[in-house]
């Protein structure tokens, strides 16, 4: 090990070289980073060294969350309501000001809604129920876990074993069956009615109207048996008053293909004439036709284009002008719903739209801290075999900089008066595209270093021009803001490499054979740039 440690140490050296400005970090992000490499976050788990790191992860997140926003706090004391969810739940109410804390009245009747809570969540495999984590313009985007079929709901222990592929699941003891969970299975016709039921009802309480669904089946099968279901093939049409899209992307598995690829998402294509794989892509026509996308070709995208499409859908549908809130989810709740569910964070705080007081190196540790950590991605387990979707999420902002992700477009369509006048043919010829770069290979862009491109202040398309107006000073404004965004967005990125090479790096290694360790180390190294020309290209 101590080899491997010198090879840190040697890229840590080329890695002063290579960037000038180091990136700021946030002071606890390492430990973050150290904890959440070490072991799986357990809300029961509140003692000794470990116990002490949680709460001061969890203290820093509410303090976070405070800078913007006056919220209500569930309690999950011990994971009372899930055992691998926030101790502390965070339920945004409304935007405010330091002054406005000061005459804060909650909206919220706690108590009611940690009932409804609690009745609903067995609706939901693993007992993670629709809990809201983003507010933006007043409407809730909330996350959980996908159905619970008949395997979960006749016994949450056997359901684990079998849904783990045979092996004894972390989460098995965590809620105990109650005596109205029994009651409730006791009547079979009635089942899914009631506990469906009261997961209706927490959505409509949230004014969730827009479910989008990330699996590739329309329901999990382990052994021949179905143990979770999904709200598209729901029988008795339950959830026919909302809005359902079935965007089916690619399970963590996947990306144990991404890390073998030497991390090159370019070009890597999930199999979707898989046994396993049978849900459709599905989106209702009205929420497609401002997008320019040809959905029909979606199995034809690589992991870019297939993230960056399913993106741009997420922030439409957001920025919609309606009221109604957001449901992302896959199977658990913890692999494909944090990514998408942090990439919309930093979208749209990119934006200057949501957490408005948050410097990068803040909403970055916010972010690894809340939508992955505490909502218990298991990156211990995902790393020792390979399945790098939490390193993706984070350099793949690289590929989300540029007006077309923008949330501010769709404000500005709306709100811009009709133009008399526009760029002359000359403007036009002179903004040139800037694409999502040639490779995503860990050995070219993939850089510590700022990147630098013809088209470093936005991707400008007919669109984008179209909705500019002539005048000169928005234009200044809106070239700044985006501007802004791209800096902003990798500042964040900067700060997560930095950081994720002196922590997690050396985590990921610790576990391979010896004569490997130095090889892993090499090969991270050069991925997070810390590598110089010298070293072969991948």
């Amino acid at each position: 090990m101590a080899g491997a440690r010198a090879a840190a140490a040697a890229a840590s050296a080329a890695s002063s070289g290579s960037s000038s400005t180091p990136p700021p970090q946030e002071p606890g992000l390492a430990e973050l980073l150290e904890e959440f490499s070490r072991t799986q976050y357990r809300a029961k788990d509140g003692s000794g060294a470990s116990g002490s790191k949680v709460e001061r992860i969890e203290k820093r997140c509410l303090e976070l969350f405070g800078r913007d926003y006056c919220f209500s706090v569930i309690p999950n004391v011990n994971g009372d309501i899930c055992g691998h969810y926030p101790r502390h739940i965070v339920f945004l109410e409304y935007e405010s000001s330091e002054k406005e804390k000061d005459t804060f009245e909650s909206t919220v009747q706690v108590s009611k809604l940690q009932d409804l809570i609690n009745r609903s969540k067995m609706a939901r495999c693993r007992g993670r129920f629709v809990c809201p984590v983003i507010l933006f313009k007043g409407k809730h985007i909330c996350r959980s876990a996908t159905l619970a079929g008949w395997g979960e709901l006749y016994g949450r222990s056997g359901y684990n074993y079998f849904f783990s592929g045979g092996t004894d699941d972390a989460w098995a003891d965590v809620e105990d069956v109650t005596e109205e969970d029994c009651a409730l299975r006791s009547g079979d016709t009635h089942l899914f009615d009631k506990v469906r039921g009261y997961d209706i009802r927490l959505l409509r309480y949230l004014s969730v109207k827009y479910i989008c669904d990330l699996m590739v089946e329309n329901k999990k099968v382990k052994f021949g048996m179905n143990v979770t279901s999904s709200e598209k093939v729901d029988k008795a049409q339950r959830y026919a008053d909302f809005t359902l899209l079935s965007v089916p992307y690619p399970g963590c598995e996947f990306f144990k293909e991404y890390k073998d690829r030497d991390y090159m998402a370019e070009g890597l294509i999930f199999n979707w004439k898989q046994d396993y794989v049978d849900a459709p892509l599905s989106i209702p026509d009205f929420l497609t036709h401002s997008l320019n996308i040809d959905w029909s070709q979606y199995q034809s995208w690589d992991l870019v284009q297939q993230t960056q499409n399913y993106l741009r859908l997420l922030l439409s549908i957001v920025s919609r002008d309606d009221d109604s809130g957001l449901l992302v989810h896959c199977i658990s709740g913890w692999d494909r719903t944090p990514l998408f569910i942090s990439l919309l964070r930093l979208s749209l705080w990119a934006d200057g739209l949501i957490h408005t007081s948050l410097k990068p190196a803040e909403i970055l540790y916010l972010t690894v801290a809340y939508d992955w950590f505490l909502f218990g991605h298991m990156l211990v387990d995902r790393l020792s075999k390979g399945e790098e979707i939490f390193f993706f999420c984070f350099n793949f902002l690289k590929h989300i900089t540029s007006e077309e992700f923008s949330a501010l477009k769709t404000q500005r369509r709306k709100s811009l008066p009709t133009r008399e006048a526009g760029f002359t043919v000359e403007d036009i010829c002179m903004l040139r595209r800037r694409d999502r770069g040639s490779t995503t290979s860990l050995g070219s862009d993939f850089s510590l270093v700022m990147e630098s491109s013809p088209g470093a202040a936005g991707s400008f398309t007919y669109e984008a021009v179209e909705l500019v107006p002539a005048g000169a000073p928005t234009q200044a404004a809106w070239l700044a803001a985006l501007s802004s965004r791209e800096t902003r967005l990798q500042e964040v990125r900067c700060a997560f490499l930095a950081a994720y090479s002196s922590t997690v790096g050396l985590r990921a290694a610790a576990p391979s054979p010896s004569g490997a360790i130095g090889g892993l180390l090499e090969q991270f190294a050069r991925g997070v740039g810390l590598r110089g020309a010298s070293s072969s290209a991948l």
